[in-house]
């Protein structure tokens, strides 16, 4: 339900195997871009362009190999009106600031999608007067861009307004025919159900409309949710919601589903780490998903001081990690591998793992190995002790690295 991005992002409000690339290239005043294949809009983590301290896309790219994002969120403007803007603050007809991020991403051969709604502010489909002209409104934001993928984050409390949901589907169904090959993806709150009755009732409108997107997502987290296995139990259980509802299969729901997550912790107090999210990309591509990503990259970074899950930040996971450890399990659900470590400034490079067996030495260091507080490990004949969660990092003398190193071996 994402109430963080209610909050913080709305400082406006209160102060499948690589699917083939898509063939459709939208003109739009920037310059057109080609479009990445489907698995790449599909794993595009969420970023706010303008708010939350936002980190550099390109320095993410360079250090995490990712090329989609998901900018966040295309409100109506708060002084009411059926025209795009960002956060309900910034007209996207004159928007020049997320377009400069855009460039940015693009120059660098990655690309965006756009998402629509989130949790609070007001939506368009709530002050359209139709499905028609609510996808009119979000026409200028594809046109304006030259999107090839757009998101339709229906929650609340737009997701409680019947005759709103049902502009907002109304509009992705246009908009799907009228832009070919558009991806369009649908997300709502996740529970230990799958989702709720008002998710439920979006899905039926869904099936009324004979609309079927690209995937629907769920959020399963801000529920009572305990790691990745209370996860992937929800996912099971939306999967069954997508069969009775759609009369789908197993597969054809699967390929149809999408998992939207929280890195480190939630609104509630949940915690998901680096673990949880390797398992539930682990479940998401032995079953075919279609979908996997989280909010934020605007939190994907180690809170300073260390915060160890205290607090919940807009701008911060709230856990122990590298910044960008999260973005890599998007780069890995595309089917792509993220560097295995940063270049040194000297551009030294990075020396190749050796196995040890000299006396004492610990069992020798694995890129592939997950290590947690207390592992010891040996490394270029010292052995070395984890300072918490790892996996492919490097042994390095370091005050602020994971690993400490005890010594010649």
């Amino acid at each position: 339900m994402r109430r963080l991005r209610a909050c913080l992002g709305a400082a406006t409000a209160v102060g499948l195997a690589a699917a083939g690339s898509i063939a459709f290239v939208a003109g739009n005043a920037s310059g057109a871009t080609t479009a990445l294949s489907n698995r790449w809009y599909a794993a595009a983590p969420y970023l706010m362009p303008t708010d939350n301290n936002p980190p550099d896309a390109g320095a993410i790219m360079d250090a995490t190999g990712l090329k989609a994002f998901q900018l966040a969120f295309v409100l109506a403007p708060n002084g009411g009106g059926c025209s795009p803007t960002w956060g309900g603050t910034s007209a996207v007809s004159s928007d020049t600031a997320v377009q400069s991020v855009i460039n940015t991403i693009r120059a660098k051969g990655g690309d965006v999608s756009v998402s629509i709604g989130g949790y609070g502010g007001t939506k368009l489909g709530q002050v359209c007067s139709d499905a028609a002209s609510t996808a009119a409104a979000y026409q200028q934001v594809i046109t304006k861009y030259g999107l090839h993928a757009i998101d339709f984050d229906l929650e609340e409390p737009e997701y409680e307004n019947t005759a709103a949901i049902k502009n907002e589907i109304g509009a992705a169904k246009i908009l799907q025919q009228n832009n070919a090959g558009l991806y369009v993806s649908v997300t709502t709150a996740g529970t230990a159900d799958g989702t709720g009755w008002f998710g439920k009732q979006m899905l039926l409108e869904a099936k009324s409309q004979g609309f079927t997107p690209n995937n629907f997502s769920i959020m399963p987290f801000d529920g009572g949710f305990n790691g990745a296995a209370s996860q992937t139990s929800a996912l099971t259980n939306f999967n069954s919601i997508l069969q009775s509802t759609f009369g789908w299969d197993a597969a054809t729901a699967y390929a149809h589903e999408g998992f939207s997550g929280m890195n480190g912790r939630s609104d509630t107090g949940e915690v998901f780490t680096q673990a949880d999210f390797q398992t539930v990309l682990d479940f998401a591509t032995s079953h075919n998903m279609d979908r996997f990503t989280f909010w934020s990259l605007n939190r994907d970074r180690q809170c300073s001081p260390v915060d160890n899950g205290g607090t919940t930040s807009g701008t911060c996971s709230s856990v122990a990690q590298n910044s960008w450890d999260f973005a890599k399990y998007s780069v890995k659900f595309a089917g792509a591998t993220p560097p295995t470590s940063t270049p040194t400034p000297t551009g030294t490079p990075t020396p190749t793992p050796t196995p040890t067996t000299g006396t004492g030495c610990k069992t020798a260091w694995s890129s592939s190995a997950v290590y947690v507080a207390g592992n010891e490990v040996s490394y270029n004949k010292h052995n070395w002790k984890a300072k918490w969660w790892t996996q492919n990092e490097t042994p390095a003398a370091s005050d602020w690295g994971v690993w400490q190193d005890e010594g010649a071996c």
